[in-house]
């Protein structure tokens, strides 16, 4: 009897411990016959979530599928090739990462044989921080993700450059702007679709984070995104947008650069910028607590080399 209830314990425990790894399914929107929006939990890489909270897009080509940004880990990006797999039977033949964050690109590992495209400046960045990444991931989530590596891009694109692209049969302008939210954003535009996938240079509902950005660059960014015809936007992170919602993102951003350079041209502190800036629409995004404080201080430092 011992040994039965001994073996019971370890069942019960082994099935604890499945249900802890359980990762949220993505939200699926069908934006076209070829074109879908993976959209994932929003919020920090928690063990609630297993480092999955960011959004991808699936588009569907000839004889394959390019998915934009492949998610955190490894296990993550075995989750979302499952969600594709219920889409289409075409395997992944590209991955296009964003930038180098690793809830964009940790998940390449698990698309093996994919070829993988991104920016000059986010190949050397996952190359230089990539390791660090998947520390970061296993920190925050409680666990190890002995399988997750990265895995830098084969194709990559000129800081200031526009790309024309035809894979799979889909054409797509990979638009690589002065480094805004990092130094090494790729942003796709699909005309034929009227389709535009942002990255984190486009959040949606939650604080854009500029720990690593150029916030000039990042509101030049957001204006000439505006030019775009698109009439669909899949962000890096929340709900899909329109382009009010870019107008609503860079009227914000613009706002909050010019009142911190407002501040320091009066001689404050960034600690004593921020009594003085109106943040009650920034109050209203996820992560306002987590991030504003870091955001000032960057974009301080910012106004500060500027005016220098």
């Amino acid at each position: 009897m011992p040994r039965i209830f001994l073996a019971m314990f370890f069942l019960i425990i082994a099935d604890a411990s499945s249900a802890q790894i359980q990762v949220p399914e993505p939200k699926v929107v069908k934006i076209n016959d070829r074109v879908y929006a993976l959209l994932g939990p929003m919020g920090l890489p928690s063990q609630h979530n297993q480092g999955y909270m960011v959004n991808s897009t699936v588009i569907i080509g000839d004889r394959g599928v390019i998915l934009v940004d492949s998610g955190g880990t490894d296990l993550v990006g075995k989750h979302l090739a499952k969600a594709i797999a219920k889409i289409t039977p075409k395997p992944v033949t590209h991955i296009i990462n964003t930038h180098h964050h690793g809830d964009h690109h940790l998940g390449n590992v698990a698309f093996k044989g994919a070829e993988i495209l991104s920016s000059e400046q986010c190949r050397a960045l996952v190359e230089k921080t990539g390791e660090e990444w998947v520390q970061i991931m296993e920190n925050l989530v409680g666990r190890k993700f002995p399988a997750t590596r990265p895995v830098p891009a084969m194709v990559t694109f000129q800081e200031e450059s526009s790309n024309n692209r035809s894979l799979q049969g889909v054409k797509m302008l990979l638009w690589v702007p002065r480094g805004s939210h990092t130094p090494g954003d790729m942003m796709v535009y699909l005309p034929d679709d009227k389709v535009l996938i942002g990255g984190d240079i486009l959040v949606n509902t939650t604080t854009p984070v500029m720990r690593d950005g150029h916030v000039r660059n990042w509101i030049a960014a957001l204006a000439k995104v505006q030019g775009f015809e698109a009439a669909t936007i899949v962000p890096g992170h929340g709900p899909l947008m329109t382009k009010a919602d870019v107008a609503k993102l860079h009227k914000l951003l613009a706002g909050f650069y010019a009142g911190v350079e407002a501040g320091y041209k009066k001689g404050l502190s960034d600690s004593e910028i921020r009594n003085t800036l109106d943040l009650a629409e920034w109050k209203k995004l996820r992560e306002y607590e987590a991030n504003m404080g870091g955001n000032i201080s960057r974009a301080y430092l910012e106004v500060e080399a500027a005016n220098f």
